[in-house]
């Protein structure tokens, strides 16, 4: 059953990818358990869905901070996204956020803004056939403050000329509904998905 936004009229929308677009969360964290397991780092899993919407070299560093490890930030950053490329024959689309594509799609423009980087959200939205919809990808290294901050958002709305009251954005984790509203956008919340079995 489709989620229903509150009331329009929208000119636009905007997408998280991770556990949005594309139900992925379950993947990353393998791959990030993996990642860091090599250097004996943990990353429990409820601390991982807290921080959905932060980038990835951001999150190593306060792990380390955390930790007191040093890790080295772009390696272990190249290790985790080779090996969430790798898992990319199991990524499948979210129903509830496809349903709004397929029926939006062609009457409004729409933006993908993620923390993660423009390889890994090219390759999630290629693997599951939605790349062609998405007019902008608004990726980590567009925007300089992440999410709760509304940069990235807006960053979209601008590159689509569309005024951020008239963009609804649909986003799983507190960050970024933190970040649309911030950003003055109305938002659906989609469901997170944990397990593969979900």
């Amino acid at each position: 059953m489709m989620i229903t936004p509150p009331p329009g009229p929208y000119r636009a929308y905007l997408f998280d990818c991770d556990g949005t677009v594309a139900d992925s969360m379950p993947l990353h964290y393998e791959a990030w358990k993996q990642a860091l397991g090599e250097w004996g780092c943990e990353f429990p899993e409820d601390l991982f869905y807290a921080w959905g919407g932060r980038p990835v070299a951001d999150i190593i560093a306060s792990l380390n901070d955390r930790h007191g490890l040093t890790m080295p930030v772009a390696r272990v950053a190249r290790r985790r996204e080779d090996l969430f490329q790798r898992m990319l024959p199991r990524l499948r689309a979210v129903p509830e956020a496809l349903e709004h594509i397929d029926d939006a799609y062609g009457r409004l423009p729409f933006a993908v803004v993620s923390g993660s980087t423009r390889e890994s959200v090219t390759a999630s939205l290629t693997t599951i056939g939605l790349l062609d919809r998405f007019d902008v990808l608004v990726c980590a290294g567009d925007y300089v403050r992440p999410k709760p901050d509304p940069d990235g958002f807006l960053l979209a709305a601008r590159l689509l000329g569309v005024a951020p009251e008239h963009c609804l954005v649909f986003e799983d984790t507190d960050m970024g509904i933190q970040a649309a509203t911030a950003a003055g956008m109305r938002s659906v919340r989609i469901p997170q998905r944990r397990t593969e079995s979900d």
